[in-house]
């Protein structure tokens, strides 16, 4: 088994550039005519960044959005320039080049738009929390009787107005086409579909369930662009194939370790929690690497 990589929790000492956003994991930094990506290993839950940082994380969470980049650019444009650290030159130390390496995207600069596009091809998490509720999901009627995890008929597009702050808030479609217009609207929820069916088609052949996952849009000269990270743990809901059963918690794919861990533990939740135990770490890190495995079919290096 491969040796997990020394953990990274900041790149802000090894670049040469401004840094214009810190966000829970990742850093944007900017270059000028493009933004500078760095994906750290920083791992947050229950809306805390938790401590210390785990092994590998980033590395997998840049390398899968890249190889999906790749993979649905001929379904949807992106704002991916390159991801190879070399190509960054006097920016980066040369001693800092290894800790970066396959942390990186140099990506085109696009205006944000401000929405949030899930997609939920199984009813559970927060979407079964809706239902169970009134019979809905952002204001969308279902089937009388589902049950928790089955599968749409359809896959359903559960739009989120974007908040830095806090959590992202659910909307119903009618609201988003308010907030961004009626044709970017239905553009979003066509193309977030579209490539929503392509990864879970591709996923099936590899044992696995894209549950649900979330994209986000922005604009370069009036096009439609695919930006920040696209099916990756953090942003997708992935199922083992061979432990999907209905009316249960199925643990995803992710870093369902921690979430375990802190909510069997005796945290207050009003406060940061304490370190994590190693072996939680070490457990996260091979859930990452286990991931980036079955879907890549390549061994993490």
């Amino acid at each position: 088994m491969a040796v997990a990589s020394k953990a990274l929790s900041t790149a802000a000492d090894l670049i040469k550039a401004p840094l214009l956003y810190k966000g829970k994991v990742r850093e944007l930094y900017d270059l000028g005519e493009h933004y500078l990506i760095v994906v750290t290993d920083r791992i947050s839950a229950f809306d805390y960044v938790l401590d210390p940082a785990v092994p590998d994380k980033g590395n997998v969470l840049n390398r899968l959005s890249a190889f999906w980049f790749e993979q649905t650019a001929a379904v949807q444009p992106n704002h991916v320039i390159h991801s190879d650290v070399e190509l960054l030159g006097d920016l980066v130390a040369e001693e800092g080049k290894e800790q970066l390496r396959n942390r990186i995207m140099v990506t085109r600069k696009a205006e944000r738009i401000d929405i949030e596009c899930v997609v939920r091809g199984y009813i559970t998490g927060g979407g079964w929390r809706q239902y169970k509720h009134n019979g809905e999901i952002n204001g969308i009627p279902l089937l009388d009787g589902m049950r928790k995890n089955e599968r749409f008929p359809q896959p359903i597009f559960t739009p989120a107005a974007k908040n830095d702050v806090g959590h992202d808030e659910d909307i119903p479609f009618s609201c988003m086409e308010e907030m961004v217009g009626a044709d970017i609207a239905e553009q979003l929820r066509d193309r977030s579909i579209r490539l929503y069916e392509f990864a879970h088609a591709y996923c099936l052949e590899r044992g696995i369930i894209l549950a649900d996952c979330k994209f986000e849009f922005g604009l370069i000269d009036g096009q439609i662009i695919l930006i920040d990270e696209i099916f990756t743990p953090d942003s997708s809901r992935f199922w083992a194939q061979d432990k999907y059963e209905l009316d249960t918690e199925i643990d995803s794919m992710d870093k369902e370790p921690v979430r375990t861990y802190l909510l069997g533990s005796d945290w207050d939740r009003d406060s940061k929690p304490a370190p994590l135990p190693e072996a939680v770490v070490a457990e996260t890190t091979s859930r990452y690497r286990a991931i980036y495995r079955a879907l890549t079919g390549q061994e993490l290096r």
